[in-house]
């Protein structure tokens, strides 16, 4: 049986006209059961632990289809990809990183979105895509120091 969470990113790419192809399930199922951010070799190296063999350029790709249809974010300051957890929930969407454990919190602002457009906008700028991570201390490893 495919999670809840497959089953909805199936049908943004049926949606969308692309074909659900045996590899973008395996990288979905990957990313679905990740408790943090995965790098394509990350990904290459689960894959092959379970039997299963795909070329990292195949994963590079699939990520980068991902990340255009708001599936999967990629996770600059960790240098991996995550599932989207938000669905269409308006606002860019940002992260939460913990620097000790690498727990990420992701959360979409609409308010922070729309201010950063218009300072970019009094700049002559035109935004087409937000990025922003925070990365500092949950509150877990806060207790825990």
């Amino acid at each position: 049986m495919i999670a809840p969470v497959i089953q909805d990113s199936i049908r943004v790419l049926q949606t969308q006209g692309y074909k659900v192809t045996k590899p973008r399930r395996q990288v979905l199922g990957v990313l679905e059961e990740a408790q943090k951010s995965l790098s394509p070799y990350d990904i290459q190296r689960i894959l092959r632990q379970r039997g299963k063999y795909l070329n990292h350029v195949t994963i590079y790709r699939i990520l980068h289809l991902f990340c255009r249809l708001n599936l999967a974010h990629k996770v600059l300051s960790a240098g991996g990809f995550v599932k989207c957890v938000l669905d269409k929930k308006e606002g860019c969407h940002r992260f939460l990183i913990c620097r000790c454990c690498g727990t990420l919190q992701e959360f979409a602002d609409d308010e922070l979105c729309q201010h950063e457009k218009k300072l970019a906008q009094n700049s002559g700028f035109h935004t087409e895509y937000h990025l922003s991570e925070s990365l500092g201390i949950c509150s877990d490893c806060s207790k825990k120091q």
